[in-house]
Protein backbone atom coordinates (compact mmCIF):
# COMPACT_ATOMS: atom_id res chain seq x y z
CA UNK A 1 0.00 0.00 0.00
CA UNK A 2 1.34 3.39 -0.57
CA UNK A 3 2.69 5.21 2.55
CA UNK A 4 1.51 8.81 3.08
CA UNK A 5 2.89 11.65 4.42
CA UNK A 6 1.75 14.50 5.83
CA UNK A 7 4.61 17.73 6.61
CA UNK A 8 3.20 20.60 8.35
CA UNK A 9 4.96 23.38 7.19
CA UNK A 10 6.95 24.32 3.69
CA UNK A 11 9.65 26.28 4.56
CA UNK A 12 13.38 25.24 4.38
CA UNK A 13 12.90 22.00 6.66
CA UNK A 14 9.91 21.09 5.62
CA UNK A 15 10.21 20.93 1.67
CA UNK A 16 13.64 19.81 2.31
CA UNK A 17 12.23 16.56 3.53
CA UNK A 18 9.39 16.46 1.25
CA UNK A 19 11.36 16.72 -1.96
CA UNK A 20 14.28 14.19 -0.44
CA UNK A 21 11.84 11.92 0.33
CA UNK A 22 10.24 12.23 -3.51
CA UNK A 23 13.39 11.06 -5.01
CA UNK A 24 13.75 8.03 -2.58
CA UNK A 25 10.23 6.89 -2.93
CA UNK A 26 8.01 7.63 -6.22
CA UNK A 27 5.61 5.60 -4.99
CA UNK A 28 5.09 7.56 -1.70
CA UNK A 29 2.20 10.12 -1.71
CA UNK A 30 3.18 13.61 0.04
CA UNK A 31 1.51 16.01 1.43
CA UNK A 32 2.82 19.46 2.38
CA UNK A 33 0.41 21.37 4.60
CA UNK A 34 1.33 25.23 4.70
CA UNK A 35 0.09 27.94 6.95
CA UNK A 36 1.32 30.89 4.71
CA UNK A 37 0.89 32.60 1.71
CA UNK A 38 4.50 30.72 -0.23
CA UNK A 39 5.87 27.42 0.22
CA UNK A 40 9.48 27.05 -0.26
CA UNK A 41 10.74 30.95 -0.07
CA UNK A 42 14.57 32.38 0.89
CA UNK A 43 13.49 33.53 4.62
CA UNK A 44 17.03 33.97 4.91
CA UNK A 45 17.06 37.01 2.29
CA UNK A 46 14.11 38.67 3.41
CA UNK A 47 16.51 41.39 4.76
CA UNK A 48 18.07 41.96 1.76
CA UNK A 49 15.16 42.61 -0.05
CA UNK A 50 14.14 45.52 2.34
CA UNK A 51 18.05 47.33 1.56
CA UNK A 52 17.50 46.20 -2.01
CA UNK A 53 20.16 44.30 -2.27
CA UNK A 54 17.74 42.09 -3.68
CA UNK A 55 15.75 43.68 -6.07
CA UNK A 56 12.96 41.60 -6.95
CA UNK A 57 10.59 40.19 -4.81
CA UNK A 58 10.05 37.17 -6.60
CA UNK A 59 13.34 36.22 -6.27
CA UNK A 60 12.76 35.40 -3.06
CA UNK A 61 9.95 32.56 -4.03
CA UNK A 62 11.83 29.56 -5.20
CA UNK A 63 8.74 27.51 -5.91
CA UNK A 64 4.76 27.46 -6.22
CA UNK A 65 2.74 24.55 -5.47
CA UNK A 66 2.79 24.36 -9.41
CA UNK A 67 5.67 23.93 -9.66
CA UNK A 68 6.07 21.79 -6.77
CA UNK A 69 3.61 19.63 -8.12
CA UNK A 70 5.12 19.34 -11.66
CA UNK A 71 8.59 18.14 -10.52
CA UNK A 72 7.70 16.60 -7.55
CA UNK A 73 4.41 15.33 -7.63
CA UNK A 74 3.70 16.56 -4.23
CA UNK A 75 0.81 18.19 -3.25
CA UNK A 76 1.67 21.38 -1.40
CA UNK A 77 -1.47 23.41 0.20
CA UNK A 78 -1.14 26.72 1.10
CA UNK A 79 -3.49 28.88 3.70
CA UNK A 80 -4.23 25.17 5.00
CA UNK A 81 -3.40 25.94 9.01
CA UNK A 82 -3.01 22.52 10.99
CA UNK A 83 -5.16 23.07 13.86
CA UNK A 84 -4.84 19.61 15.63
CA UNK A 85 -3.56 15.83 15.90
CA UNK A 86 -5.99 13.18 16.38
CA UNK A 87 -2.44 10.86 16.69
CA UNK A 88 -5.13 7.69 17.94
CA UNK A 89 -7.09 8.32 14.37
CA UNK A 90 -3.46 9.56 12.51
CA UNK A 91 -5.16 12.41 11.14
CA UNK A 92 -5.01 16.30 11.48
CA UNK A 93 -7.49 18.75 11.32
CA UNK A 94 -6.84 21.78 8.63
CA UNK A 95 -8.13 24.93 8.75
CA UNK A 96 -8.41 26.93 5.54
CA UNK A 97 -8.62 30.36 4.71
CA UNK A 98 -12.50 30.68 4.42
CA UNK A 99 -12.92 29.27 8.11
CA UNK A 100 -13.86 26.08 7.14
CA UNK A 101 -12.18 22.55 7.76
CA UNK A 102 -11.53 19.13 7.14
CA UNK A 103 -9.22 15.92 8.43
CA UNK A 104 -6.35 14.73 6.58
CA UNK A 105 -4.78 11.03 7.21
CA UNK A 106 -1.57 10.50 7.23
CA UNK A 107 0.87 7.19 7.96
CA UNK A 108 3.96 9.71 8.51
CA UNK A 109 3.26 12.67 10.17
CA UNK A 110 6.63 15.29 9.69
CA UNK A 111 5.87 18.47 11.95
CA UNK A 112 8.07 22.12 10.61
CA UNK A 113 5.93 25.10 12.36
CA UNK A 114 9.63 26.40 12.32
CA UNK A 115 9.37 29.37 14.91
CA UNK A 116 7.97 32.81 15.79
CA UNK A 117 9.55 35.87 16.60
CA UNK A 118 9.35 37.25 19.93
CA UNK A 119 7.80 40.65 20.13
CA UNK A 120 8.06 42.04 23.23
CA UNK A 121 5.71 42.77 25.87
CA UNK A 122 5.46 46.31 26.26
CA UNK A 123 3.16 49.31 25.58
CA UNK A 124 2.14 49.96 21.89
CA UNK A 125 4.30 46.45 21.11
CA UNK A 126 1.52 46.06 18.02
CA UNK A 127 3.51 48.72 16.44
CA UNK A 128 6.58 46.03 15.97
CA UNK A 129 7.11 44.73 12.68
CA UNK A 130 9.24 41.29 12.68
CA UNK A 131 10.29 39.52 9.85
CA UNK A 132 9.61 35.47 9.33
CA UNK A 133 7.63 35.48 5.72
CA UNK A 134 6.82 37.06 2.86
CA UNK A 135 3.80 39.01 4.11
CA UNK A 136 6.06 40.27 6.82
CA UNK A 137 8.92 41.61 4.19
CA UNK A 138 5.64 43.41 2.50
CA UNK A 139 4.71 44.98 5.79
CA UNK A 140 7.98 46.10 6.10
CA UNK A 141 9.00 47.66 2.90
CA UNK A 142 5.34 49.43 2.27
CA UNK A 143 6.62 50.95 6.36
CA UNK A 144 9.83 52.43 5.36
CA UNK A 145 8.75 54.39 2.19
CA UNK A 146 7.71 56.99 4.37
CA UNK A 147 9.70 56.95 7.94
CA UNK A 148 12.80 58.48 8.49
CA UNK A 149 13.76 56.76 10.55
CA UNK A 150 13.91 53.09 12.59
CA UNK A 151 14.44 51.82 15.56
CA UNK A 152 15.78 47.09 15.77
CA UNK A 153 15.36 46.01 18.91
CA UNK A 154 17.66 43.25 19.34
CA UNK A 155 21.67 43.23 17.90
CA UNK A 156 21.70 39.29 17.11
CA UNK A 157 22.61 38.19 13.56
CA UNK A 158 19.21 39.20 12.22
CA UNK A 159 18.49 42.59 14.10
CA UNK A 160 22.13 43.35 12.41
CA UNK A 161 21.37 42.30 8.87
CA UNK A 162 18.04 44.33 9.29
CA UNK A 163 19.53 47.45 10.60
CA UNK A 164 22.40 47.33 7.97
CA UNK A 165 19.71 47.40 5.08
CA UNK A 166 17.42 49.67 7.15
CA UNK A 167 20.33 52.37 6.75
CA UNK A 168 21.31 51.34 2.97
CA UNK A 169 17.27 52.31 2.66
CA UNK A 170 18.54 55.67 3.78
CA UNK A 171 16.47 55.58 7.65
CA UNK A 172 18.21 56.83 10.36
CA UNK A 173 18.77 53.70 12.54
CA UNK A 174 18.88 53.21 16.40
CA UNK A 175 19.38 49.48 17.67
CA UNK A 176 18.69 48.55 21.09
CA UNK A 177 20.21 45.58 22.97
CA UNK A 178 19.49 44.28 26.56
CA UNK A 179 22.94 42.14 26.78
CA UNK A 180 26.25 44.70 27.42
CA UNK A 181 27.54 44.01 23.38
CA UNK A 182 26.00 43.11 20.06
CA UNK A 183 26.24 39.69 18.63
CA UNK A 184 25.96 37.95 21.95
CA UNK A 185 27.16 34.62 19.49
CA UNK A 186 30.86 36.55 19.88
CA UNK A 187 32.91 37.32 22.81
CA UNK A 188 33.22 41.43 23.61
CA UNK A 189 36.78 41.88 22.19
CA UNK A 190 35.60 40.81 18.72
CA UNK A 191 31.77 42.02 18.98
CA UNK A 192 32.93 45.36 20.07
CA UNK A 193 34.56 45.72 16.06
CA UNK A 194 31.06 44.66 14.52
CA UNK A 195 29.83 47.50 16.77
CA UNK A 196 32.58 49.97 15.83
CA UNK A 197 32.01 48.83 11.74
CA UNK A 198 27.75 50.24 12.58
CA UNK A 199 28.58 53.25 14.68
CA UNK A 200 30.93 54.65 11.96
CA UNK A 201 28.28 53.92 9.12
CA UNK A 202 25.90 56.10 10.71
CA UNK A 203 23.69 53.29 13.14
CA UNK A 204 23.40 54.85 16.91
CA UNK A 205 23.71 51.08 19.07
CA UNK A 206 22.82 51.34 22.88
CA UNK A 207 23.73 48.26 24.45
CA UNK A 208 23.12 47.50 27.86
CA UNK A 209 19.35 48.75 26.98
CA UNK A 210 15.86 48.08 27.01
CA UNK A 211 12.70 49.82 24.80
CA UNK A 212 9.83 49.84 27.81
CA UNK A 213 7.21 51.54 25.35
CA UNK A 214 6.55 52.40 21.77
CA UNK A 215 4.96 55.54 21.11
CA UNK A 216 3.35 56.63 17.79
CA UNK A 217 6.46 57.81 16.15
CA UNK A 218 9.11 57.02 18.79
CA UNK A 219 9.94 54.51 21.36
CA UNK A 220 11.17 55.45 25.13
CA UNK A 221 14.59 53.67 26.38
CA UNK A 222 15.88 52.34 29.66
CA UNK A 223 20.00 53.16 28.76
CA UNK A 224 22.66 51.28 30.35
CA UNK A 225 23.11 53.92 32.85
CA UNK A 226 19.59 53.45 34.25
CA UNK A 227 18.38 57.59 32.66
CA UNK A 228 15.36 56.99 29.95
CA UNK A 229 15.32 58.65 26.38
CA UNK A 230 12.91 58.83 23.82
CA UNK A 231 14.31 57.63 20.29
CA UNK A 232 13.19 58.58 17.21
CA UNK A 233 11.14 55.68 15.66
CA UNK A 234 9.17 55.86 12.48
CA UNK A 235 9.31 52.22 11.78
CA UNK A 236 10.31 49.37 14.34
CA UNK A 237 11.53 45.76 13.89
CA UNK A 238 11.65 43.10 16.56
CA UNK A 239 15.03 41.11 16.34
CA UNK A 240 15.27 39.53 19.83
CA UNK A 241 15.04 35.87 19.06
CA UNK A 242 12.25 33.37 18.42
CA UNK A 243 10.35 30.96 19.98
CA UNK A 244 9.96 27.13 19.05
CA UNK A 245 5.96 26.60 17.44
CA UNK A 246 5.56 23.79 19.90
CA UNK A 247 2.17 24.82 20.42
CA UNK A 248 0.22 22.09 18.36
CA UNK A 249 2.57 19.35 19.38
CA UNK A 250 2.25 19.95 22.86
CA UNK A 251 -1.83 20.55 22.81
CA UNK A 252 -1.83 16.65 21.16
CA UNK A 253 0.42 15.56 23.91
CA UNK A 254 3.92 15.23 22.52
CA UNK A 255 6.56 15.30 24.91
CA UNK A 256 8.71 18.93 25.24
CA UNK A 257 11.90 20.09 25.10
CA UNK A 258 13.41 23.71 26.17
CA UNK A 259 10.85 26.83 26.14
CA UNK A 260 8.14 24.41 24.41
CA UNK A 261 10.07 23.13 21.33
CA UNK A 262 9.41 19.06 20.19
CA UNK A 263 11.20 16.73 21.85
CA UNK A 264 12.87 14.47 19.30
CA UNK A 265 15.75 11.74 19.33
CA UNK A 266 18.71 11.15 16.53
CA UNK A 267 16.18 10.33 13.85
CA UNK A 268 14.37 13.52 14.45
CA UNK A 269 11.49 10.84 16.40
CA UNK A 270 8.80 11.97 18.72
CA UNK A 271 7.65 10.85 21.65
CA UNK A 272 5.01 9.06 19.07
CA UNK A 273 6.53 6.88 16.55
CA UNK A 274 4.51 7.87 13.97
CA UNK A 275 5.42 11.48 14.66
CA UNK A 276 8.62 13.34 13.48
CA UNK A 277 9.50 17.16 13.67
CA UNK A 278 12.41 18.99 12.03
CA UNK A 279 13.43 22.68 11.91
CA UNK A 280 13.63 25.37 14.32
CA UNK A 281 10.23 23.91 16.51
CA UNK A 282 12.68 20.86 17.44
CA UNK A 283 15.46 20.16 19.57
CA UNK A 284 19.19 19.07 18.20
CA UNK A 285 21.54 17.12 19.43
CA UNK A 286 24.76 19.39 20.89
CA UNK A 287 27.94 18.79 20.26
CA UNK A 288 28.95 19.92 23.88
CA UNK A 289 26.51 18.74 26.13
CA UNK A 290 24.35 16.27 27.14
CA UNK A 291 21.12 18.10 26.98
CA UNK A 292 18.65 18.50 24.20
CA UNK A 293 19.36 22.48 22.41
CA UNK A 294 17.43 25.09 20.19
CA UNK A 295 19.90 25.98 17.52
CA UNK A 296 17.71 28.15 14.69
CA UNK A 297 19.74 27.87 12.00
CA UNK A 298 18.89 26.99 8.19
CA UNK A 299 21.66 24.79 6.88
CA UNK A 300 20.18 22.35 10.29
CA UNK A 301 16.90 22.82 8.89
CA UNK A 302 17.58 22.09 5.77
CA UNK A 303 20.02 19.33 6.94
CA UNK A 304 17.48 17.72 9.33
CA UNK A 305 14.67 17.51 6.63
CA UNK A 306 16.89 15.81 3.82
CA UNK A 307 17.60 12.97 7.15
CA UNK A 308 14.11 12.39 8.45
CA UNK A 309 12.65 11.51 4.71
CA UNK A 310 15.97 8.98 5.10
CA UNK A 311 14.32 7.65 8.24
CA UNK A 312 10.70 7.35 6.92
CA UNK A 313 12.25 5.74 3.69
CA UNK A 314 13.97 3.29 5.45
CA UNK A 315 17.80 4.33 4.89
CA UNK A 316 20.30 4.19 7.36
CA UNK A 317 21.96 7.77 7.82
CA UNK A 318 24.56 8.97 10.14
CA UNK A 319 23.31 11.28 12.74
CA UNK A 320 25.30 14.25 13.50
CA UNK A 321 25.40 16.68 16.71
CA UNK A 322 25.34 20.03 16.02
CA UNK A 323 28.26 22.82 16.90
CA UNK A 324 26.30 25.69 15.65
CA UNK A 325 27.72 27.54 12.61
CA UNK A 326 26.97 31.36 11.98
CA UNK A 327 28.09 34.27 9.92
CA UNK A 328 26.54 37.63 9.63
CA UNK A 329 27.69 40.70 7.31
CA UNK A 330 27.78 43.92 8.58
CA UNK A 331 28.95 47.07 6.23
CA UNK A 332 31.56 44.92 4.51
CA UNK A 333 32.66 43.41 8.06
CA UNK A 334 32.27 39.99 8.09
CA UNK A 335 31.54 38.41 11.77
CA UNK A 336 31.69 34.50 12.58
CA UNK A 337 31.58 32.24 14.74
CA UNK A 338 31.22 28.48 15.32
CA UNK A 339 31.44 26.09 18.75
CA UNK A 340 30.86 27.32 22.40
CA UNK A 341 31.79 31.18 22.77
CA UNK A 342 34.47 31.85 25.75
CA UNK A 343 31.66 32.90 28.16
CA UNK A 344 29.62 30.33 27.80
CA UNK A 345 32.46 27.93 28.45
CA UNK A 346 32.77 29.96 31.38
CA UNK A 347 29.06 30.03 32.63
CA UNK A 348 29.13 26.35 31.63
CA UNK A 349 32.02 25.96 34.11
CA UNK A 350 34.20 24.03 31.46
CA UNK A 351 37.75 24.56 31.44
CA UNK A 352 39.19 26.24 28.20
CA UNK A 353 42.26 27.52 26.36
CA UNK A 354 41.54 30.99 24.47
CA UNK A 355 44.34 31.96 21.39
CA UNK A 356 43.81 35.09 20.07
CA UNK A 357 45.22 35.87 16.45
CA UNK A 358 45.19 38.75 14.17
CA UNK A 359 46.29 37.15 10.80
CA UNK A 360 46.14 39.10 7.48
CA UNK A 361 43.50 36.91 5.20
CA UNK A 362 46.16 36.75 2.54
CA UNK A 363 49.80 37.84 1.63
CA UNK A 364 50.58 40.98 3.10
CA UNK A 365 52.72 41.60 -0.21
CA UNK A 366 50.15 40.88 -2.30
CA UNK A 367 47.76 44.09 -2.62
CA UNK A 368 44.18 44.63 -0.76
CA UNK A 369 45.85 42.32 2.24
CA UNK A 370 43.10 43.09 5.13
CA UNK A 371 43.94 41.90 8.81
CA UNK A 372 41.24 40.12 10.64
CA UNK A 373 40.58 39.17 14.49
CA UNK A 374 40.25 35.12 14.83
CA UNK A 375 39.86 33.46 18.10
CA UNK A 376 40.27 29.14 18.86
CA UNK A 377 38.57 28.20 21.91
CA UNK A 378 40.57 24.59 23.07
CA UNK A 379 40.05 21.63 25.77
CA UNK A 380 42.98 22.03 27.80
CA UNK A 381 43.15 18.29 28.56
CA UNK A 382 42.33 17.08 25.47
CA UNK A 383 43.07 19.22 22.78
CA UNK A 384 39.54 19.63 21.41
CA UNK A 385 38.11 22.06 19.42
CA UNK A 386 35.36 23.98 21.26
CA UNK A 387 34.81 26.95 19.52
CA UNK A 388 35.95 29.67 17.19
CA UNK A 389 35.27 33.05 16.03
CA UNK A 390 36.39 35.75 13.43
CA UNK A 391 35.96 39.48 12.44
CA UNK A 392 37.20 41.22 9.17
CA UNK A 393 36.72 42.28 6.08
CA UNK A 394 37.48 39.02 4.33
CA UNK A 395 38.60 35.52 4.53
CA UNK A 396 36.49 34.95 7.88
CA UNK A 397 33.57 32.62 6.85
CA UNK A 398 35.76 30.33 5.04
CA UNK A 399 38.48 30.31 8.55
CA UNK A 400 35.33 29.18 10.57
CA UNK A 401 34.58 26.82 7.86
CA UNK A 402 37.20 25.26 7.91
CA UNK A 403 37.25 24.94 11.74
CA UNK A 404 33.82 23.94 11.82
CA UNK A 405 34.76 20.81 9.19
CA UNK A 406 37.71 19.98 11.90
CA UNK A 407 35.58 20.34 14.68
CA UNK A 408 33.16 17.45 12.52
CA UNK A 409 36.07 15.29 12.01
CA UNK A 410 37.03 15.05 15.59
CA UNK A 411 40.56 17.15 14.58
CA UNK A 412 42.29 18.64 17.49
CA UNK A 413 44.12 22.30 17.64
CA UNK A 414 47.19 21.19 17.37
CA UNK A 415 46.23 19.13 14.19
CA UNK A 416 45.28 22.48 12.74
CA UNK A 417 48.91 22.97 12.25
CA UNK A 418 49.12 20.30 9.80
CA UNK A 419 46.09 20.95 7.57
CA UNK A 420 47.27 20.99 3.52
CA UNK A 421 44.77 24.09 2.43
CA UNK A 422 44.79 25.97 -0.67
CA UNK A 423 47.56 28.93 -0.98
CA UNK A 424 48.12 31.33 -3.58
CA UNK A 425 49.28 35.17 -2.92
CA UNK A 426 45.55 36.37 -3.66
CA UNK A 427 43.89 33.77 -1.97
CA UNK A 428 46.54 33.15 1.72
CA UNK A 429 49.51 32.56 3.07
CA UNK A 430 51.90 29.83 2.87
CA UNK A 431 51.20 29.49 6.68
CA UNK A 432 47.08 30.31 6.57
CA UNK A 433 45.61 31.42 9.58
CA UNK A 434 43.91 28.28 10.17
CA UNK A 435 47.28 26.53 9.98
CA UNK A 436 48.56 29.42 12.40
CA UNK A 437 46.11 29.03 15.19
CA UNK A 438 47.70 25.47 14.92
CA UNK A 439 50.85 26.10 16.10
CA UNK A 440 50.05 28.62 19.09
CA UNK A 441 47.61 25.52 20.19
CA UNK A 442 50.99 23.11 19.41
CA UNK A 443 52.76 25.30 21.46
CA UNK A 444 50.72 26.16 24.40
CA UNK A 445 50.14 21.83 24.74
CA UNK A 446 53.70 21.42 24.82
CA UNK A 447 54.06 24.31 26.96
CA UNK A 448 56.78 25.82 25.46
CA UNK A 449 55.05 29.41 25.70
CA UNK A 450 52.89 30.46 28.55
CA UNK A 451 50.19 32.58 27.76
CA UNK A 452 48.05 34.70 29.90
CA UNK A 453 45.03 36.23 28.76
CA UNK A 454 44.10 40.20 28.96
CA UNK A 455 41.43 39.44 31.55
CA UNK A 456 44.13 37.82 33.69
CA UNK A 457 46.45 40.16 33.53
CA UNK A 458 44.26 43.33 33.86
CA UNK A 459 43.11 41.06 37.74
CA UNK A 460 46.52 40.04 38.26
CA UNK A 461 47.51 39.92 41.60
CA UNK A 462 51.08 39.96 41.73
CA UNK A 463 51.45 42.68 39.58
CA UNK A 464 54.10 41.60 36.74
CA UNK A 465 56.58 43.33 34.81
CA UNK A 466 54.56 44.60 31.50
CA UNK A 467 57.03 44.37 28.47
CA UNK A 468 56.32 46.00 25.16
CA UNK A 469 58.88 44.45 22.57
CA UNK A 470 57.52 46.10 19.48
CA UNK A 471 58.98 48.89 18.00
CA UNK A 472 58.87 52.56 19.58
CA UNK A 473 57.01 54.27 17.29
CA UNK A 474 54.54 51.38 17.95
CA UNK A 475 54.19 52.00 21.51
CA UNK A 476 53.54 54.90 20.78
CA UNK A 477 50.85 54.67 18.76
CA UNK A 478 49.28 52.72 21.84
CA UNK A 479 50.33 50.17 24.49
CA UNK A 480 49.34 48.35 27.39
CA UNK A 481 48.93 50.19 30.08
CA UNK A 482 48.52 48.99 34.19
CA UNK A 483 48.21 50.97 37.54
CA UNK A 484 50.79 49.11 38.66
CA UNK A 485 53.95 49.88 36.04
CA UNK A 486 54.75 52.67 33.79
CA UNK A 487 54.82 51.32 30.05
CA UNK A 488 58.21 49.48 29.91
CA UNK A 489 59.35 49.38 25.82
CA UNK A 490 62.57 47.18 24.77
CA UNK A 491 62.42 46.02 21.18
CA UNK A 492 62.33 42.29 20.44
CA UNK A 493 65.56 43.11 18.20
CA UNK A 494 67.23 44.89 21.38
CA UNK A 495 66.09 42.08 23.83
CA UNK A 496 69.07 40.12 24.01
CA UNK A 497 71.56 42.95 24.61
CA UNK A 498 69.44 44.37 27.49
CA UNK A 499 67.20 41.61 28.83
CA UNK A 500 69.64 42.09 31.94
CA UNK A 501 67.90 45.24 32.99
CA UNK A 502 64.50 43.10 33.75
CA UNK A 503 63.89 42.03 37.13
CA UNK A 504 64.95 38.13 37.62
CA UNK A 505 62.56 38.08 40.58
CA UNK A 506 59.33 39.16 38.96
CA UNK A 507 56.88 37.56 36.44
CA UNK A 508 56.93 39.26 33.02
CA UNK A 509 54.28 39.59 30.95
CA UNK A 510 55.46 40.24 27.26
CA UNK A 511 53.61 41.61 24.48
CA UNK A 512 53.43 42.90 21.09
CA UNK A 513 51.11 44.09 18.48
CA UNK A 514 49.92 40.58 17.54
CA UNK A 515 51.54 38.03 19.73
CA UNK A 516 53.95 36.94 17.47
CA UNK A 517 56.90 39.02 18.16
CA UNK A 518 56.18 38.05 21.71
CA UNK A 519 56.27 34.63 20.88
CA UNK A 520 59.88 34.77 20.06
CA UNK A 521 60.42 36.55 22.76
CA UNK A 522 59.16 34.79 25.64
CA UNK A 523 61.30 31.89 24.36
CA UNK A 524 64.60 33.41 24.24
CA UNK A 525 63.88 35.27 28.18
CA UNK A 526 62.98 31.09 29.38
CA UNK A 527 65.74 30.47 28.21
CA UNK A 528 67.36 33.06 29.93
CA UNK A 529 65.77 32.06 32.97
CA UNK A 530 63.26 34.74 33.41
CA UNK A 531 59.40 34.02 34.04
CA UNK A 532 58.15 34.99 31.28
CA UNK A 533 54.43 34.94 29.54
CA UNK A 534 53.40 35.98 26.67
CA UNK A 535 49.95 38.15 26.25
CA UNK A 536 47.94 36.78 23.72
CA UNK A 537 47.02 38.17 20.98
CA UNK A 538 49.33 40.93 21.98
CA UNK A 539 48.02 44.74 21.87
CA UNK A 540 45.27 44.61 19.37
CA UNK A 541 43.48 41.94 21.36
CA UNK A 542 44.22 44.25 24.79
CA UNK A 543 43.18 47.63 22.56
CA UNK A 544 39.74 46.12 21.17
CA UNK A 545 39.16 44.36 25.10
CA UNK A 546 39.30 47.68 26.79
CA UNK A 547 37.25 49.30 23.77
CA UNK A 548 34.63 46.27 25.02
CA UNK A 549 34.38 47.81 28.62
CA UNK A 550 34.87 51.60 28.59
CA UNK A 551 33.27 52.29 25.53
CA UNK A 552 30.75 55.73 25.57
CA UNK A 553 27.44 55.67 24.14
CA UNK A 554 27.09 57.11 20.77
CA UNK A 555 24.91 60.49 20.79
CA UNK A 556 21.87 60.92 19.12
CA UNK A 557 23.44 63.72 16.67
CA UNK A 558 26.38 61.49 15.65
CA UNK A 559 23.83 59.09 14.30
Amino acid sequence: MTHKVVIIGAVAAGMSAATRLRRLDEAAHIVVLEAGDHPSFANCGLPYYVGGVIPERDSLLLHTPQSLAARFAIDVRVRSRVTAIDRAARTVTVTLADGSTYDEAYDSLVLSPGASPIVPDIPGASRALTLRDVSDVDRLAAATADAGTALVIGAGFVGLEVAENLAHRGLDVTVVERAPQVLTALDPELAIRVEQRLTARGVRVLTGASVISLGPADAVVTTADGATEKVAAGVVVAAIGVQPEGSLAATAGLALGPRGSILVDHDMRTSDPAIFAVGDAATKTDAFGAEPALIPLANLANRHGRRVADVIAGRPHRAAASVGTAVVGVFGLTAAATGRSERRLAAEGRPYRAIHTHPLDHAGYYPGATQMALKLLVDPATDKILGAQGVGEAGVERRIDVIATAMAGGLTASSLADLELAYAPAYGSAKDPVNMLGYVAENLAAGETPAVQWRELMDAEDEPVVLDVRTAAEHARGTVTVPWQAPLVMPLDSLRERHHELPRDRRIVVHCQVGQRGHTATRLLRQLGYDAVNLDGGWLTWRDAQASLTREPVPASAA
